[in-house]
């Protein structure tokens, strides 16, 4: 079986009373999630004026990373799938406001209301199929779009993740910009396999100087740049400043295939041996509809 929790059960499953108290129990993992969190802030990048920012949590869990946020000064709202999580972060008396909710479905918060997002470890979870009636791709399309929505203009969301191989890193960040989101992924001690971390950082409104993705952080714990990063084949998505959108499909003109097209594919197969009938002026001419 996967190590993996997410190939494991559905969250509000796989983090049942037994599961979420060992979770927030575990100084070890107490301290990891306290490192992605300040990580996270740091790449947020919010304005050093020192007026309180309310952001969301998204699968805050037992408070953990809401817990970073309150120490930095900020006011946070958590959302979590898990009622187990969320039952621990009442005992441990959280400052944060907590929503029992699926991410997937949507957040169904004001727009424009909340000055920035983070989420550790949770996005991820939207790549799979836990319940026959979810389909990823339109709980992506949901997530995204709802998050852009509810976010001000200028504002970013940081979102700490584990994608499981290339494809799916490339179909989150895809519906991310197809939301409007400008930004890119950022890994951290990217040649460490122990040490290595992803950031998706995505600003609300369209790519600009001041939305560049942040520089990721090198072996010698310094900030490296795309140049630096390049050099390892494997590591090129370092830092991602481009706004990918897929492009639209060329429609089919309403006059069809024009008689040049139709003559060349003929000679085409006539070189190729094949029995096509001679050409005339009737050739490519659209019949009428009726006599």
């Amino acid at each position: 079986m996967s190590s993996r929790p997410e190939l494991q059960a559905p969250p509000e499953i796989f983090y049942d009373d037994v599961e979420a108290r060992k979770y927030t129990s575990s100084s070890r993992i107490v301290g990891i999630q306290a490192e992605l969190s300040e990580r996270a802030l740091e790449l947020l990048a919010l304005p050093d004026d020192g007026i309180p920012r309310l952001l969301l949590d998204i699968g805050c869990g037992s408070g953990l990373s809401g817990e970073t946020i309150s120490e930095n000064g900020h006011q946070w709202i958590g959302l979590d799938i898990s009622r187990s999580m969320l039952d621990i972060a009442l005992e441990r008396e959280t400052d944060g406001d907590l929503i029992l909710g699926d991410m997937g479905q949507g957040l169904g918060l004001r727009p424009g209301l909340i000055d920035g997002a983070i989420s550790i470890s949770a996005v991820q979870w939207l790549c799979n199929a836990d319940k026959s009636c979810h389909e990823p791709r339109l709980r992506l399309k949901a997530f995204f779009g709802s998050l852009y929505r509810c976010l001000g203009r200028g504002a970013r969301a940081v979102f700490q993740l584990y994608p499981e191989n290339n494809a799916q890193r490339e179909l989150i960040l895809g519906f991310a910009m197809r939301a409007g989101f400008a930004g890119g992924v950022v890994i951290d001690y990217p040649h460490s396999s122990k040490k290595r971390k992803e950031y998706l950082v995505l600003t609300c409104g369209p790519p600009s100087l001041s939305t560049a993705t942040p520089s990721a952080i090198g072996e010698d714990g310094n900030s490296c740049s795309d140049d630096e990063s390049s050099g390892d084949e494997e590591n090129q998505t370092v830092c991602i400043s481009d706004r990918h959108r897929p492009r639209k499909k060329q429609k089919l003109t309403k006059k069809g295939k024009t008689r040049a097209w139709v003559l060349k594919k003929k000679e085409k197969m006539r070189s190729k041996g094949n029995v096509v009938p001679p050409d005339s002026k009737y050739t490519a001419r659209k019949r009428k509809a009726h006599f």
